[in-house]
């Protein structure tokens, strides 16, 4: 398959695929004119990757899994950790944006909006930029 099929066949913009490319996560054959040619194997380790990102697993974590993935004696417990440490990053990253809303939610409630120029919102800005 062609660079353009197998976008069409994983939902991965070309750039995505020349990328995964690039950091050796796929290394598909090359014609002669320099051409790629993904094999079915190919285009399988790259839908593979589509997913694993949806997830937001970062690149490092994908080469990871694959390798596991390819590894027929690997051990649940290394998929499960490095899944486990992806869930802890989450939880922590929605703890981070929870405040950020609690934060703004307060400042919204405290602005009055109106004409007047005094504005809550703008004043805790400026306090964070000038601490």
């Amino acid at each position: 398959m062609n660079i353009k099929s197998v976008s069409l066949a994983t939902g991965l913009p070309a750039k995505t695929i020349r990328y995964y490319e690039d950091v050796g996560l796929v290394r598909p054959a090359r014609e002669a004119n320099g051409y790629r040619v993904f094999s079915q194997s190919d285009v399988h380790k790259l839908a593979f990757l589509a997913r694993a990102r949806s997830l937001g697993f970062p690149v490092e974590s994908c080469r990871s899994l694959l390798a596991l993935y390819d590894d027929q004696d690997r051990a649940s417990g290394d998929v499960k950790a490095i899944a486990q440490k992806h869930l802890k990053e989450i939880d922590q990253k929605l703890d981070e944006l929870t405040a950020m809303r609690d934060t703004l939610g307060v400042l919204v409630q405290s602005c009055a909006g109106d004409n007047r120029p005094d504005c809550p919102i703008l004043s805790d800005l400026a306090q964070e930029v000038s601490r």
